[in-house]
């Protein structure tokens, strides 16, 4: 017997229309939505190990347009004022509400906190890219007991910042650094201790360790002929391409103040091979590095 197959059921245009329509909607917010992820998995975050953000709490944001910017050295003054450590360039300019504790400790425990589950290097970074951050403090204040306070306060961040005691080295997310007024042999003493020392170019033959003195900075003008137009004079070329062979030997970081602050300038220092540029703009010596 034969069995005659059911015919299929006619759809009517007017019901398959909104079925079209809902099925258009979803594929082109699928789209939509795959493209916005592709954007977003594209956009890097800039990294600079180079750039060094000079006065850095002077900028709108303190701390946080530099690394916004990408920077990973970053600078600081400080006094020493009834126990507290405040951040200004002078007397003039102190005030209670910006200390180094709430204009940078904390936000830097606070970001990297927020790149936790980003970094896959054996500390945790403060922006997730495995990348050491530099805090260079400038002690304003007399050298001995300012390094006392912020070796205190410094002791409360152990999860934040680099220290040495009796076992070693115990490596973090941020070397604190101390410039200015440097107690250097009080530091090296001292156990345990949350900073380095900041050297001159007088030290690059001195025996202490990279530990207690990874970065030697000194006065650009002082010390160099060049202005910033031009080339580099070759004699300029050669005394500068030894300080940085003297430093690297000992595992040091070379940094100079006081440099012309452009592009043609950064652009000599880059090829040069100066650690870290000293600069107070931050966008533009962001969007150079980028370029290389």
């Amino acid at each position: 017997m034969n069995i005659r197959s059911p015919l299929p059921r006619r759809t009517s245009v007017s019901a398959a229309v909104p079925f079209c329509i809902a099925a258009c909607f979803v594929s082109l917010a699928t789209t939509m939505c795959s493209a916005q992820t592709s954007a977003s998995n594209s956009t890097v975050r800039p990294s600079h190990p180079k750039a060094h953000a000079h006065n850095d709490y002077l900028h709108e944001r303190p701390l946080l347009d530099a690394l916004d910017n990408g920077f990973r050295s970053i600078e600081a003054d400080i006094f020493l004022v009834d126990g507290d450590l405040w951040v200004a360039h002078s007397t003039a300019e102190l005030s209670a509400d910006r200390t180094l504790k709430a204009l940078y400790l904390d936000p830097l425990r606070q970001r990297m906190q927020s790149h936790a589950n980003d970094s896959s290097d054996s500390f945790q970074s403060v922006e997730g890219d495995g990348q050491p951050v530099t805090l260079l403090i400038d002690l304003k204040s007399e050298g001995e007991s300012t390094y006392r306070a912020l070796n205190q306060l410094l002791s409360k961040y152990e999860d934040v910042f680099t220290h040495v005691d009796s076992d070693g080295v115990h490596r973090r997310g941020v070397t604190a650094i101390i410039s200015g007024n440097r107690p250097i042999e009080l530091v090296q003493s001292d156990l345990p201790r949350f900073v380095g020392v900041d050297g001159r170019l007088s030290d690059l033959k001195s025996d202490y360790s990279a530990d207690l003195m990874p970065l030697i900075s000194d006065h650009w003008g002082r010390n160099f002929q060049w202005r910033g137009k031009g080339d580099l004079p070759a004699a300029d070329r050669e005394k500068l391409s030894q300080i940085l062979k003297q430093a690297h030997q000992k595992n040091r970081r070379i940094r100079f103040w006081a440099t012309p602050d452009h592009e043609s300038a950064w652009e000599v220092l880059h090829e040069a091979g100066v650690d870290l540029i000293n600069t107070d703009d931050l966008e533009g010596l962001n969007q150079f590095l980028q370029s290389k």
